[in-house]
């Protein structure tokens, strides 16, 4: 059974349903293997991607530029759907992103290839927790539009491994762990308990992904020779990254993995 040609056989699914029972399925292959052989880390048959489109999506929701997103109150049900549609959203191209780096780079350790199917596994249990919670307010995911910002960055850093580890987990994931904070504290302030604790819940299991991304990214550049502070501004210059502002989760960075002089550079002058 080959992990990774299931991993792209999961990202090409349109359906975002399946796509999350999929992602759950491959992990559970790969918990239950005792051990690991080439044929199951072998390179996937690409052939699909000749007809068909990554990654794989339903025709809703409609996405549009982050400046045609319109900003509600979370103090509505409508304002609190929106926040949960935009949520969901970026969950379930967390479960696209973690797909993607298993099938897409070659000759890389096995258990690279088992932490990011796992990471696919809690990113689509995240969806499923928002998406669950997003109808009980009385709307779908697909209801409201949504910007594609995670994917075109996956899309930049389709050919380097070490810009997509440093930009995507070390970069616009690592900005869920600064924003999860105040989100959930603003539904608190609401009401909504239950938003709220799926907030929490996302937060701890974030740390652990951006975790897995501060490994092998200092685990690649070590293998280059490479300074990583170095090159990480070298790669966010190059792949036209956000620039970070805060304020910051330091706590939730540090258990992540960020080091002091990371953090300090985060911070500025």
């Amino acid at each position: 059974m080959n992990l990774r040609q299931l991993a792209l056989d999961a990202l090409l699914l349109r359906s975002h349903d399946e796509k999350c029972a999929a992602a759950r399925a491959v992990a559970a292959i790969a918990a239950i293997a005792s051990t690991v052989d080439e044929r199951q880390m072998a390179k996937p048959d690409r052939r699909r991607l000749a007809s068909e489109a990554l990654p794989g999506r339903a025709v809703r929701p409609p996405l549009v530029p982050p400046a045609q997103l319109a900003r509600r109150p979370v103090n509505s049900v409508a304002g609190r759907a929106a926040l949960f549609h935009s949520l969901a959203h970026i969950e379930l191209n967390a479960v696209n992103l973690a797909l993607d780096i298993v099938w897409r780079f070659d000759d890389l350790p096995a258990d690279f290839y088992r932490q990011w199917i796992g990471v696919a596994r809690e990113e689509a249990d995240h969806f499923e927790l928002l998406h669950q919670h997003l109808q009980a307010l009385g709307f779908a995911y697909g209801d409201f539009p949504a910007h594609d910002g995670l994917w075109e960055m996956a899309e930049r850093t389709s050919g380097d491994l070490l810009a997509r580890l440093a930009l995507v987990p070390r970069t616009l994931e690592a900005r869920g762990l600064d924003a999860a904070p105040p989100i959930r504290d603003k539904l608190q302030g609401v009401g909504d308990d239950r938003g709220a604790a799926i907030l929490e819940i996302i937060l701890r299991d974030e740390i652990g992904h951006v975790a897995i991304g501060n490994h092998w990214y200092r685990w690649l550049c070590e293998r280059r020779g490479l300074e990583p502070l170095e090159c990480y501004a070298e790669l966010a210059q190059r792949y036209r990254a956000p620039r970070l502002r805060g304020p910051f989760n330091l706590e939730a960075r540090r258990a992540a993995g960020f080091e002091e002089h990371e953090l300090a550079a985060l911070l500025g002058p």
